[in-house]
């Protein structure tokens, strides 16, 4: 099995289980205790995990972002799938304002055929659609983030506060109900609240893992945005808590091509 798709399924299991042990693991996996102890401690270093002399539970306070590369292959038919249905929002014409990450980076690539303004943080995102010559870039400008490779402070916030989207795309690492968006920095939850502020449209695409994880800086309660895009992971009773509010709540089909 792909490292990848291993880390997936321990996430998955323990979402399942407030505690649980490497034997546990093992059996659940079917891989080696060394394999699952190797997985376990990259986990730790991203803080997505707690580990306990009684076994290891879900960290659900992310105290610093993850990088570009560590989220790329992380829940990646999820990302696509919300790509999709985010990109059926969009129309010829429209300004569009894209977030950093890798969900956005595949919004992007299922943009590609229509004549756009995108305005974006991201330094992957802009390079990549200036290869489309129907679609006018800006990338907002400023110091570059190590971890995620996209602009931030106060230069990029001017800008996007004189902006008036048709839709904006936010993303995040953590996301409820209860603490709505947050981040790990003051930085990008400024910037994130400038990147909504204005817009006609304010979407969330995020993926169910990310739901509960809270971190220090909130962006904005979920109730100011116009909907959330995300799988259909979510328990029953999270989709009904979510589906009770005022924002549209699009839950996605991850097999669906």
């Amino acid at each position: 099995m792909k490292g990848q798709s291993r880390l997936d399924q321990i996430m998955d299991y323990l979402k399942g289980h407030n505690l649980v042990t490497v034997d546990q693991l093992v059996t659940a996996i079917s891989a080696s205790p060394a394999t699952i102890r190797r997985d376990l401690i990259k986990l730790d270093r991203e803080g997505v995990i707690s580990r306990t002399h009684g076994g290891v539970t879900l960290n659900r306070f992310i105290p610093e972002q993850p990088t570009t590369s560590e989220k790329s292959q992380r829940n990646l038919a999820e990302k696509q799938a919300i790509a999709r249905a985010a990109a059926a929002r969009v129309k010829a014409g429209d300004a569009v304002v894209l977030d950093a990450g890798t969900t956005m980076l595949e919004l992007a690539r299922q943009l590609t055929h229509l004549p756009l303004r995108v305005i974006t943080a991201d330094l992957h995102i802009a390079l990549f659609l200036s290869g489309f010559r129907q679609i006018e870039v800006t990338i907002i400008g400023g110091r570059i983030d190590d971890s995620s490779q996209s602009c931030i402070g106060e230069h990029g916030r001017r800008l996007l506060r004189t902006l008036h989207p048709d839709i904006a795309f936010v993303s995040c690492n953590s996301w409820s109900l209860e603490k709505g968006i947050t981040t790990p920095t003051e930085d990008k939850a400024g910037l994130k609240q400038d990147l909504l502020l204005n817009a006609r449209q304010r979407i969330l695409l995020a993926d169910s893992s990310k739901y509960g994880s809270w971190s220090l800086f909130c962006v904005t309660p979920l109730q100011a945005l116009t909907e959330v895009i995300t799988d259909g992971r979510l328990s029953e009773e999270t989709q009904a808590q979510l589906n009770a509010e005022d924002f549209a709540l699009t839950l996605v089909d991850t097999q669906a091509k």
